[in-house]
């Protein structure tokens, strides 16, 4: 019975070392010495010259012209939509106007009551929603 134990046991080690026990140890590919390695040079001098101080950069320039890349630029617009926007009135929109309309007094659309009782009711301190309108 003990021999027939241990010849298991050396078995199942066996079985979960694999092909390796048998096959033993093999030395890895070497990655260094598939292709040569490129020797370093020194950049050509492109002679930059130092950034002067009290002169204007070009980071506005610079930031355009890398929006227009990544976006494209402005989209050509087609003679029936250039006179819709004249005829909305464009060129007399106020400047600024997007910032205005969040503003907490300005009535863009009637909501209604419940709707407007739903925004103006006070934070709780709870993870549950609730919201309760006066009806």
């Amino acid at each position: 019975m003990r021999k027939a134990l241990s010849a298991l046991v050396i078995v199942a080690a066996a079985a979960t070392g694999g092909c390796s026990v048998l096959r033993g140890s093999t030395a890895a590919p070497d990655e260094f010495a598939v292709a040569r390695n490129a020797p370093l040079i020194i950049p050509p001098d492109y002679t930059l010259a130092p950034p002067v101080a009290g002169t204007a950069g070009t980071t506005s320039d610079a930031q355009q012209q890398a929006i227009d890349v990544l976006f494209g630029g402005p989209a050509p617009r087609s003679p029936s939509e250039m006179s819709l926007l004249d005829e909305a009135g464009r060129d007399i929109a106020k400047i600024g106007i997007r910032s205005q309309v969040w503003d907490p007094d300005t009535r863009i659309v009637d909501k209604g009551t419940a709707t407007m009782a739903i925004l103006s009711a006070p934070a709780a301190d709870t993870n549950i929603a609730t919201a309760q309108t006066g009806q």
